[in-house]
């Protein structure tokens, strides 16, 4: 036995019994004709995999484990899978959990969302957040809850919904699920944002109003070479559809990265809808080249804006570097151009495929964004003129009020209208290969979502989740969520210990930043730093803290 194991590992003995066993087989099927060709087919199938396992180079656990090595690579393709159905529990959020999926579903498909027997969260554990209600509560009939962008400034002002669908472009959606985002959207009123793959048939076809963005590859608005075209600009966003345009300086699924869709997928509706060559690599560069200075930036706010007709213009990004954001906001004070909104795309989300290292450490989280956001246009006086939203794994209606409670007036969604698609999180997006259509450019997977049904689901998923808005918000004692604050936030910081989120959180003052710098670190150190005339910074870090040592 000894001697066995020595020539022949107990790891070949699958490879080894394979071998007997079509050589038997041979025998048998020689001698007794009617037990057919089956077995010996199987078993020397197994042999021949075993044996070109033995003798290939590329892979060692093969070598080392014929026929075996196979099966941890079934089991190993199939473990998300396993995990997702089998041992992620309703509360872990990898990055959505089943609670909120399941939230999502109930609400699309207009079924009852109710739970019973207590929460599922840890109310004592660390960061668990609530609203306190009130004994006097309000009774809110309409739940069309909405927020102008651009009065007083634009021609062509929009009444905005409080919950909108975020940027996702066809290419990166299939067909159906643009058709059906946007038969949503026209079904329930709110805007549907096209992401910077521009504005595609399917995006017509249904009429549901539309947030144009515009990214550096300025697809649906560029010249042969890349660069901006102001008069395609004018004649796409001459569209009644078209409602307000966002200019995208990043996003939260890889900020600071460019793109390039491959010219294998570069079909012809694509290639219609950016304006860009069939068959060619599709380029989004990582800057934009329509302007290079915060100055620039918003001269270029103001064309677009004259080029519209005078329909919104504004931003989205994800937070970076602090005075590059400060740059902007210096030069909205020199120029006295501001955009009529500004969207905070977090670092948690999106929907895009990135590489690891964007998605898991470049980018400020949301909340962080936001309340920087929120705080410097306080702090200058713009917070009237500029209206902010957000956008990071808000699919709940807790998720909006935490949300517009930090400082925004609106939110908006990727993920949550993909599940209200049908998403089953399977994280296959960059694949090709989504199992419901959504995520994908193939005829024969994206024919299994239909567009009427799920384009319901959308309008339902929105509906039901403003209704509970409302619900929560007259629960507080407040009669509309533009009332919401800080201090209606109370977050757990230990087992003995809560807080308000406005206690936790320093909030600038109206006017602050244009009499002195406030004393938080992030404004005594990059405040000085940031110069309107420029994304650089005026000063070097170190010089920074030494000047901000010196204020101490």
């Amino acid at each position: 036995m000894h001697f066995l194991r020595v020539i022949m590992p107990l790891r070949y003995l699958t490879w080894l019994l394979s071998g007997f066993g079509f050589i038997a087989s041979l025998v048998l099927f020689w001698l007794y004709p009617l037990i057919g060709t089956t077995p010996v087919l199987v078993l020397g199938g197994l042999t021949l995999l075993g044996a070109l396992d033995y003798f290939q180079k590329k892979q060692a656990i093969r070598r080392n484990y014929p026929i075996l090595a196979h099966f941890r690579f079934l089991f190993e393709s199939i473990r998300p899978e396993i995990r997702q159905y089998f041992l992620e529990s309703d509360t872990e959020e990898i990055p959505f959990s089943r609670a909120q999926r399941n939230l999502v579903y109930q609400r699309a498909k207009n079924v009852v969302d109710k739970r019973a027997y207590g929460t599922m969260a840890n109310v004592y554990g660390d960061d668990y957040e609530w609203i306190n209600h009130s004994i006097h509560t309000k009774h809110i009939e309409n739940n069309d809850f909405r927020v102008t962008i651009g009065e007083g400034n634009c021609a062509q002002p929009y009444s905005l919904s409080l919950y909108n669908i975020s940027a996702m472009s066809f290419g990166s959606l299939s067909a159906n699920a643009i058709l059906a985002l946007n038969k949503g959207a026209k079904l329930g009123n709110f805007a549907h944002d096209t992401g910077e793959g521009s504005i595609s048939r399917y995006h017509r076809e249904p009429g549901g109003d539309l947030i144009w963005e515009i990214g550096s590859g300025y697809f649906g608005c560029r010249q042969p070479d890349g660069t901006f075209s102001p008069e395609r600009f004018a004649a796409n966003a001459a569209s009644g559809q078209v409602k307000m345009i966002e200019i995208k300086l990043s996003q939260g699924a890889k900020p600071g990265h460019g793109g390039i869709l491959p010219a294998a997928k570069v079909t012809q509706e694509i290639a219609d809808a950016r304006g860009v060559p069939v068959g060619e690599d599709c380029i989004s560069p990582s800057s934009h080249s329509a302007f290079n200075t915060p100055i620039e930036l918003m001269e270029f706010i103001a064309q677009l804006r004259e080029l519209s007709g005078g329909k919104p213009v504004g931003i989205k990004l994800c937070i970076g570097h602090p005075w590059e954001f400060f740059a902007i906001c210096k030069a909205m004070i020199k120029t006295n151009i501001t955009p009529d909104y500004i969207v905070i795309d977090g670092a948690e989300g999106g929907t895009a495929a990135a590489p690891a290292e964007f998605t898991d450490h470049l980018g400020t989280p949301m909340h962080e964004g936001l309340i920087l956001a929120h705080n410097t246009l306080v702090g200058l006086n713009l917070r009237g003129r500029v209206k902010l939203g957000a956008a990071g794994k808000i699919v709940s209606a807790f998720d909006i009020a935490r949300t517009l409670a930090l400082g925004a007036d609106w939110c908006n969604s990727g993920r949550g209208f993909m599940f209200a698609l049908g998403c089953l999180m399977s994280q296959t997006c960059h694949t090709g290969r989504c199992p419901t259509g959504v995520a994908t450019q193939s005829w024969l997977r994206q024919r299994a979502l239909d567009p009427e049904d799920k384009g319901n689901r959308v309008y339902y998923f929105h509906q039901n989740t403003l209704k509970a808005l409302g619900e929560i918000i007259g629960a507080a004692g407040l009669a509309h969520p533009n009332l919401l604050r800080p201090h209606h936030i109370v977050r757990r910081v230990s087992v003995n210990e809560v807080a308000l989120v406005s206690a936790l959180v320093p909030y600038l003052q109206p006017g602050e930043l244009l009499k002195h710098c406030p004393q938080h670190p992030v404004y005594q150190l990059f405040w000085k730093m940031s110069q309107a005339e420029s994304f650089d910074p005026a000063i070097t870090p170190a010089e920074a803290a030494e000047r901000s040592a010196a204020l101490v």
